[in-house]
């Protein structure tokens, strides 16, 4: 199964390097750390989604909450 955080920090990869900016440009316009930008890009599962909304914010997009049709605990 894909990983959807895989898929965000390739389309973060992608839109930097389209613009031919360095990770640590794209953290500079996003206020976040180098760190930070390459473990967006890397897929790392602990990112605060605050923060990663603020570099997607550069490329016109953010994370949010869709509603899902899961079934939850029976009560």
């Amino acid at each position: 199964m894909k990983q959807p955080d895989s898929d965000i920090g390739r389309f973060v990869r992608e839109r930097r390097q389209i613009r031919g900016w360095s990770q640590q440009e794209l953290a500079d316009y996003a206020g976040v750390s180098r760190a930070f930008v390459s473990d967006l890009e890397i897929g790392k599962p602990t990112l605060r989604l605050d923060t990663a909304n603020r570099v997607l914010a550069l490329f016109g997009k953010r994370l949010g909450i869709a509603d899902l049709d899961v079934p939850g605990p029976e009560r």
